[in-house]
């Protein structure tokens, strides 16, 4: 019995040792993300609803249709394949990939969702959740060569693989065969695995993985010098790396980015038209730009590349100055999913797929954790509550693909010819993105540097947070986005003396952007009261944030006030579909009118008045499947322009109903609009 207690004394004092390197290993940036682990998200909340309609419908939906549409197969006749080289059956029908594997990234479904499972079981433990993943990876397991190789598409039948993929390995990675990008997700999800259960069983499957990768994909004699068709595998590895702290993983993904536009292929579509330091715009299709970027910016922070800081941030004033939609999104061409010319922000025709919107959130944290000034985390909040959550029905069972900025409820926007959320997609990367996303949230709500925290979003949680080593207990209680009142009480703190950054939102009372891109166009001025228990705090305004330092003890209160009026915004005079017309928002959200609210007039006959009246008030959306829920909206009184037989314009007294944008398209297809015109001359300028 003693021995049995030293040996299992000796065991945790080593595990105690692992925990403390791994929490102390530096991710190379100047201010360190607080981790999904640390922060549990309150039910009954906005973004606890969102978590647990991940949770009770999203994840479950993504892990049926795995098993429906042949995702798991997949990789069980890959193993076959591995246990009966040669099988006879290799000739049949059935085992023709083309015709059952509908694209050589299928793999990543199951990746992301495990992904968004694991992140879930942080907030929710659930033992029969983890069994299941546990199931899922011996299947995923199973399908591994022995040097670690792990994709189905070529694996299931080598001599006739997917038609996206070659016979030799990495020879059509640069065009469509999506090998790194599966080892993207994988890592991802493997990563995110093992910080939630502590179980290393996807993680080995994942490294067996990237080891293979690291081998056999490079610039040295006998390496296949390729890079990614499709990036992401850049920022997984990254993120490896510092999980890790293996330096082959940091090389690896370095070096995926320093040979793009040195490889054979060289196009504008993938990025790969000039090396990475050399590009100083958006171009191109814009989720691969926006998971490259993202990657760009973690190698820049680990690697201090200079270079990599300059590009980072040239790309980034680029799109957040010439082409950003006043949601979040980006991408305005379905040709190619890209990115339009500077200021080419169509609406009706917008693509702004709800992955690229992912990939943004992405890239302006890590701006921020690079930087440290508020104006990323504003651009990444325009995005999470407009261009993201659109993406997803608030009941989390169906989806968009695109997220335009109006539709006449003809237009097919959707890539499966409809103009409706759809319960899933042939090409599944947006639910199953949305599947390993959404659950991700609690991991983008504060920062630490030294002993600054930095309060980035406003919602109902409760954190343990390390602030210069030591513990602090923060629990947060807040309506936002519905009101500007937030409290955060000091549960608990053995760091008695550090400094609280909150973030004053831009939209408060400066700008809706940090460019000229948007501007407020009312005269409408904001304000904010911070108190900190009771009392007025009249803190230094430093980079976005309001420094409160002092020294701090369990039961502080810290209130925090933020105007909310409802402001209107105008677009760049560049941006021509939206001259004359101005968009509507309220704190975080931004409004758009629906044919289904406004059923007296054809809303896109609506003109608003130049110094228009809005009134709030509290509105239940019954929408179509029994997703009912409850928004605020924004009525306004204005004018509407219509033509009588004559041919002569008639303009009557009308008042419009708005709903937030994420939650347009509950209740079927329809009209919808976000720019409402303010003259004649705007009326049908797109």
């Amino acid at each position: 019995m003693k021995r049995l207690t030293t040996i299992l004394c000796c065991l945790t004092l080593v595990m105690t040792m692992q925990a403390k390197k791994e929490a102390t290993r530096t991710n190379g940036y100047p201010i360190t993300q607080v981790p999904f682990t640390a922060v549990k998200v309150t039910p009954n909340t906005f973004w606890g609803d969102r978590i647990r309609a991940a949770r009770e419908v999203t994840i479950p939906l993504a892990f049926s249709k795995c098993e429906e549409t042949h995702r798991y197969e997949n990789f069980k006749m890959a193993a076959y394949t591995l246990q009966h080289p040669g099988h006879e059956g290799l000739n049949t029908p059935k085992w023709d990939v083309a015709k059952f594997m509908g694209f050589s990234f299928d793999d990543t479904d199951v990746y992301k969702t495990i992904e968004g499972a694991s992140y879930v079981l942080q907030t929710y433990p659930d033992a029969k959740l983890k069994q299941y993943i546990d199931s899922v990876l011996d299947i995923v397991a199973a399908a591994q060569e022995a040097d670690g190789y792990l994709y189905t598409a070529r694996t299931i039948n080598p001599e006739h693989p997917h038609g996206w993929a070659a016979h030799k390995r990495w020879a059509a990675e640069e065009h469509a065969s999506h090998e790194l990008y599966n080892l993207g997700h994988m890592v991802d999800a493997a990563c995110a695995h093992y910080q939630a259960t502590g179980s290393d069983k996807f993680l080995n499957i994942a490294k067996r993985y990237a080891d293979c990768v690291v081998r056999e994909v490079g610039a040295k004699d006998g390496q296949a010098c390729v890079v990614p068709g499709h990036q992401i595998a850049e920022m997984a590895l990254a993120r490896l790396y510092v999980l890790t702290g293996e330096q082959k993983y940091l090389d690896e993904a370095k070096f995926l980015l320093d040979y793009r536009g040195k490889t054979h292929v060289k196009n504008i579509y993938s990025q790969s038209d000039k090396p990475v330091v050399d590009q100083k715009e958006a171009w191109g299709h814009a989720v691969r730009a926006g998971y490259m970027y993202a990657g760009m910016a973690d190698v820049a922070a680990l690697t201090g590349d200079e270079d990599y800081l300059k590009a980072i941030d040239a790309i980034y004033d680029n799109i957040v100055s010439k082409k950003y939609y006043i949601t979040g999104g980006v991408g305005a061409r379905h040709e190619g999913e890209s990115f339009g010319a500077d200021y080419e922000l169509p609406n009706l025709t917008s693509y702004n797929e709800t992955c690229a919107a992912i990939s943004m959130v992405y890239l302006f944290h890590r701006m921020f954790l690079l930087h440290g000034d508020a104006k990323y985390i504003d651009c990444m909040e325009r995005t999470l509550y407009n261009g993201v959550i659109s993406g997803m029905s608030v009941d989390g069972g169906r989806f968009f693909y695109p997220n335009p900025l109006s539709s006449d409820g003809k237009y097919k926007f959707n890539a499966d010819g409809t103009t409706e959320r759809q319960p899933w997609f042939g090409c599944a990367c947006c639910p199953s993105n949305l599947s390993r996303f959404i659950p991700s949230f609690p991991g983008y709500m504060y920062a630490v540097k030294d002993n600054k925290l930095y309060v980035n979003l406003f919602a109902g949680n409760t954190a343990t947070i390390q602030v210069g080593g030591k513990d602090v207990v923060l629990e947060q209680q807040t309506n936002y986005p519905w009101d500007g009142d937030i409290t955060m009480k000091v549960v608990k703190t053995k760091a008695k003396t550090f400094e609280m950054m909150i973030r004053i939102p831009e939209w408060v009372d400066k700008q809706p952007v940090p460019s000229d891109l948007y501007r407020f166009s009312d005269d409408v001025l904001g304000s904010y009261t911070i108190m900190v228990n009771g009392q007025s705090v009249n803190g230094q305004l430093v980079n976005g944030y309001l420094s409160v330092n002092r020294q701090w003890k369990k039961g502080d209160v810290v209130t925090i006030h933020f105007d909310m009026p409802v402001r209107t915004v105008k677009a760049h005079a560049a941006v021509k579909d939206d001259r004359g017309r101005v968009a509507v928002e309220r704190g975080p959200l931004v409004y758009c009118a629906e044919g289904v609210d406004n059923t007296g007039f054809c809303i896109f006959n609506f003109l608003m008045p130049r110094h228009p009246r809005f009134s709030v008030a509290d509105r239940d959306i019954k929408g179509l499947r029994d997703v009912n829920f409850s928004v605020k909206a924004i009525e306004v009184d204005g004018q509407v322009v219509e033509t009588n037989p004559r041919g002569e314009a008639l303009v009557k007294a009308a008042r419009l109903t708005m709903i937030p944008y994420y939650a347009w398209n509950h209740r079927g297809a329809g009209l919808m609009e976000v720019w409402m015109p303010q003259s004649i001359s705007a009326l049908g300028n797109y």
